[in-house]
C-alpha cells in the first residue's frame, strides 16, 4: 500500500467517525471547565490518579528486579520499585499531602523547564520563531514561581487549573479536527 493510498484511508476514516472526535471535544472540555471550576477537587483527583500509577509501576518495577535476579542490577531495581510503590501508597492515603508534594514537583519542572526555554530560545535568536521559544519559557517560569511562591496555597488550584488547562486544549483540537475532517 503506498503512502497516499494510507493517507486516503485515514482520511476516509477521520471523516467517517467526524462525531465521535466531535463528542470527545466536546467532553474533554467540559472536563476541563469542571477542573476549573472545582481545582482542588480536580488537584486532589490528578494526585489520585498519580497515586495509582506509582503503585502500578512499583509493582511492575519489583516483579521485573524479581524476573532477571543474576543481573547485578537486581538490589537497585527492587529499590526503585520499593520506593515506587510506597510512594503510591502513602498519596494514595493522604492525597492532601501527596497534592502538596506534587505542586512542589510542578511548580519546580515549570521554572527549570521556562528557564531552559529561554535559553534555547536566546541560542536559537537568528531563526524564525525564536522570539515565541522565548515567551513561552519566560511564561513557564513566571507559572512556576508563582507555583512555588505560593506554596501551599497553591495546592488548591495549580494541579486543577492546569488538568483544566490541557483538558480545554485537548478537547478543542479534537472538536477542530472533528470539523475539518467533516468538511474534507
Amino acid at each position: 500500500m503506498t503512502e497516499a493510498m494510507i493517507r486516503l484511508n485515514a482520511i476516509s476514516n477521520l471523516r467517517e467517525h467526524w462525531g465521535w472526535f466531535l463528542a470527545l471535544g466536546i467532553i474533554f472540555i467540559l472536563g476541563g471547565i469542571f477542573a476549573i471550576a472545582a481545582p482542588f477537587v480536580a488537584g486532589l483527583t490528578v494526585t489520585i490518579i498519580f497515586s495509582i500509577v506509582l503503585v502500578w509501576l512499583g509493582i511492575m518495577q519489583i516483579l521485573q528486579a524479581f524476573s532477571t535476579k543474576s543481573w547485578s542490577g537486581f538490589v537497585w531495581e527492587l529499590l526503585i520499585g520499593i520506593i515506587l510503590l510506597v510512594g503510591g501508597i502513602a498519596t494514595w492515603l493522604d492525597p492532601v499531602i501527596g497534592a502538596l508534594s506534587l505542586t512542589l514537583v510542578v511548580g519546580a519542572v515549570f521554572l527549570v523547564k521556562g528557564i531552559f526555554q529561554v535559553i534555547l530560545g536566546v541560542q536559537a535568536r537568528p531563526h524564525g520563531g525564536w522570539a515565541w521559544i522565548l515567551i513561552a519559557g519566560v511564561l513557564s517560569a513566571i507559572v512556576g514561581l508563582i507555583i512555588l511562591f505560593q506554596w501551599p496555597v497553591s495546592t488548591g488550584y495549580a494541579l486543577g487549573y492546569l488538568a483544566g488547562i490541557s483538558l480545554i486544549f485537548s478537547g478543542w483540537s479534537y472538536v477542530m479536527l472533528s470539523l475539518a475532517a467533516k468538511r474534507v
